[in-house]
């Protein structure tokens, strides 16, 4: 039994190391519920590609750029991402802004991670517009090493938040009749 226990909390500890495969590199989200897969292209345009998948096998595909400034924040975008293997036509996406860049981001379903994996390039439309085309050399590696870093978290819960601690405090439905104030408990 002391084993097991021994076993359980080495299993327990474990973190993932940020690495860099190629030209991507793999990280941990900060709270730990899955992983991130990050690609900067060099040239004018500078475009970041993020690519997040969870521990619940959600997903998510981010790009950023700083020269997209008319991106306005939680607006929703109409695009079509074209995939070597693969087209989602007039997709929605929403705008963002993350570290003085703007962009967007949308999910896919759980195959997608597959389709990113064995796809050469990414060209991304705007009705007749180009937005963006990136290559994706590399991402077959890199994929496989995200579901390394994700299977990590897998494996072990994410650490309870303050939030989820002071659940008790905050009433499921704070409008309600009749509420106890804090300063009254």
């Amino acid at each position: 039994m002391a084993i097991g226990l021994s076993a359980g909390s080495a299993a327990s500890a474990q973190e993932y190391a940020t690495r860099d495969v190629g030209d991507w590199t793999v990280a941990p989200s900060s709270d730990r519920s899955g992983c991130f897969l990050t690609r900067t292209y060099r040239g004018p345009r500078q475009t970041t590609l993020l690519f997040g998948l969870d521990t619940d096998g959600s997903n998510r595909l981010t790009l950023l750029n700083p020269n997209w400034s008319s991106i306005r924040e939680k607006e929703e975008l109409r695009l079509t991402y074209r995939f070597s293997g693969a087209a989602f036509p007039n997709r929605a996406a929403i705008g963002i802004a993350a570290s003085g860049r703007k962009g967007f981001v949308t999910s896919f379903g759980d195959a997608f991670p597959r389709t990113l994996a064995t796809s050469a390039f990414l060209h991304v439309r705007r009705g007749d517009v180009p937005v963006e085309e990136l290559t994706l050399d590399g991402s077959g590696a890199a994929i496989a090493e995200l579901r390394k870093c994700v299977d990590v978290y897998r494996a072990t819960p994410a650490k309870a938040t303050k939030a989820a601690k002071d659940d008790g405090r905050i009433p499921l439905d704070p409008f309600a009749a009749k509420q106890r104030r804090d300063s009254e408990r």
